[in-house]
């Protein structure tokens, strides 16, 4: 499903170059669930965000389902993101000015999905949000706008998500039950999921975790005990 062949990431920094993301090799097979750890500043969300597509390697090849995404025009790209990769952010990114239901329905009018309302609607009472669906963000609470997010996510059914600190900005209660929904979301549709967190508790559920540090992996990856 994913896999990245010397995959690394260089930006100029004061006018020298400093390199984020060291060569990385890794296999993500269809329907794993890999979780990456590491401390600030290690190159997580750099990873996650080359992977999907939101920016450009320095250097090596990033294939999804055997296309190298690197090498996609901007509209191949975002054809690509749009069918096959859903992606959940910590700080939420709901548009402030669209109702919950909205914010689910927007990724389904640009595919041009006929039945959209209905789905919107769907998704909403699969995350347990069906009487807020006319809720704006501001009227939400944080797990509840992650529960948006993780539906506008699912919205065409992508076999790819993505999660950057899904429960970073919450209470760990909250987070927990956000984390519960994202484990069914991948059950229900063995969809393949790629979690950046700081939390070992969360990344003992994976399949097996990347550590970072640095820009490098500490240890090959870590199959999960079960």
């Amino acid at each position: 499903m994913i896999e990245l062949r010397g995959v690394s990431k260089t930006v100029d920094s004061g006018g020298r170059p400093l390199t984020i993301l060291h060569p990385l090799d890794l296999t993500i097979a269809s329907g794993q669930f890999l979780a990456v750890l590491g401390p600030s500043g290690s190159g997580k969300s750099t990873l996650l965000g080359l992977v999907a597509g939101l920016d450009a390697p320095t250097s090596g090849e990033i294939l999804i389902d055997d296309v190298n995404i690197a090498k996609l025009s901007e509209d191949a790209l975002a054809k690509l993101r749009g069918e096959k990769i859903g992606f959940v952010f910590q700080l939420f990114h709901l548009v402030p000015s669209l109702t919950a239901f909205e914010n689910i329905l927007i990724p389904m009018e640009i595919a041009g999905r006929r039945d959209a309302a209905a789905r919107a609607k769907r998704l909403l009472d699969e995350v347990g949000l069906a009487d807020r669906g006319h809720h704006y963000p501001s009227q939400l609470s944080g797990g509840e706008q992650q529960r948006v997010a993780i539906a506008r996510a699912m919205a065409n059914d992508p076999p790819i998500i993505l999660a950057d600190e899904p429960t970073g900005n919450l209470d760990s209660t909250t987070g927990r039950l956000v984390m519960e929904l994202l484990l069914q979301v991948r059950r229900t549709r063995q969809t393949t999921m790629m979690l950046v967190t700081h939390d070992v508790d969360l990344a003992a559920l994976a399949d097996s975790r990347l550590m970072l540090r640095d820009g490098r992996p500490v240890k090959p990856l870590l199959e999960a005990t079960r």
